[in-house]
């Protein structure tokens, strides 16, 4: 079992608590799910989640609209992805998929999020391209007006969700001002003319993934979200939102290692004695205990600021990202260490842990542009 006692911490509300206790015991009966295709089980998850209501917190409530509820979003994370990576990764595509739209869209555009958190249509996030990742300044797709559309060419890549989603939140080059101040964003069903899902991409942890080939798509004027030049802004300030959830989802996993490690540790006799009397197996665990927990504030300070009204937490998720992934990649291998053979055996839970955690060090910022972002936020 978990230890829940950081719910006890003053950055939650009785509200997070409540929401915790439900969702775990959601999980618990539902996960972890079959990932033998992973395309049918996302979108069973999602529908599932939005079903039971856990999709609520992607995205804003167009009948009652209010901000988005960061701390719900990493507990939220955090307890999916101690259950099932895949799971997470359903729930996280939701939020991040729509998060332009929470933040900045028209009343028109934000009829998708109805659809989205009731879990009737899957979302993404296309900013990467082939030559940009984590220099999104530096994008080669173009959106070109022509009358009262624009007409969207290029590709995106490394797109979550990619292929299976319903709407795609696209970032182009419009051309107001050169780099990230000539970037706007657009909102793009997936069944628009001229997108295609240019090739699958096959990942060490399977996830739907795709390249997307954007052939002359056209869309209308109202399809921008925000202002002409906004995107870079629009795709920061989302990711400053979202950026600590991925820090959370990186502590559920952590945690999940260090369960199994407590349950091999006590159960595996070594020269007589149990595992854990070992004087270095205690020291890994006490190890594995202190970042867990370090990750933890980090994360939830975060996503406290964010709640109490900062207009921006860049510093802070940051942060909470680079802490979280880095250390969780540490306490999982740690955990592999101490299940000797079975730490590496295909389908053990340490196992696909290892494989889980790794791409968290890289998407939405990698951990060495997080550290020149902490560099030039302290340095303001």
């Amino acid at each position: 079992m978990a230890d829940r006692s950081f719910l006890d911490w003053p950055f939650f509300e009785q509200r997070h608590r409540d929401w915790a206790d439900r969702l775990d015991t959601w999980c618990a009966k539902n996960l972890p799910v079959d990932h033998s295709d992973v395309d049918a089980a996302c979108r069973d998850l999602v529908a599932r989640l939005g079903e039971a209501g856990f999709l609520k917190p992607t995205a804003v409530d167009t009948a009652n609209p209010g901000p988005l509820d960061v701390r719900t979003l990493c507990l939220t994370r955090e307890t999916l992805a101690r259950h099932d990576g895949l799971a997470d990764f359903a729930f996280a595509m939701q939020g991040l998929g729509t998060g332009a739209i929470s933040l900045f869209g028209t009343p028109e555009q934000q009829q998708w999020l109805d659809r989205t958190r009731a879990g009737k249509a899957l979302s993404a996030f296309a900013l990467s391209e082939p030559r940009s990742g984590s220099d999104v300044a530096n994008m080669d797709m173009a959106a070109t007006r022509d009358g009262g559309d624009y007409v969207l060419s290029g590709e995106k890549t490394w797109i979550s969700n990619g292929g299976i989603a319903d709407l795609y939140t696209v970032f182009a080059r419009t051309g107001e001002a050169p780099g990230a101040r000539g970037i706007s964003a657009f909102l793009v069903p997936a069944d628009t003319p001229g997108l295609e899902v240019a090739e699958r991409l096959d990942v060490i942890a399977p996830h739907p993934l795709a390249r997307l080939a954007f052939n002359d798509v056209r869309v209308p004027a109202s399809a921008m979200i925000g202002k002409p030049g906004d995107g870079f802004k629009i795709a920061m300030s989302v990711l400053d939102v979202f950026r600590s959830t991925v820090g959370a989802a990186a502590l559920g996993f952590a945690r999940r290692a260090l369960d199994e490690t407590l349950d091999r540790a006590g159960s595996r006799e070594l020269f007589g004695a149990p595992l854990f009397d070992l004087q270095m197996v205690q020291g890994h665990i006490a190890e594995m205990a202190l970042d867990i927990d370090a990750a933890a504030l980090l994360i939830y300070r975060a996503a406290w600021t964010k709640d109490m009204g900062a207009p921006r937490v860049t510093r802070e998720a940051a942060m909470a990202k680079l802490f979280a992934t880095d250390r969780a990649q540490e306490v999982i291998d740690k955990a592999v260490q101490i299940h000797g053979g079975d730490g590496v055996r295909r389908g053990h839970i340490v196992e696909s842990l290892y494989r889980e955690i790794r791409a968290l060090r890289i998407y939405e910022g990698a951990s060495d542009v997080q550290k020149v972002v902490i560099a030039r936020q302290t340095m303001k």
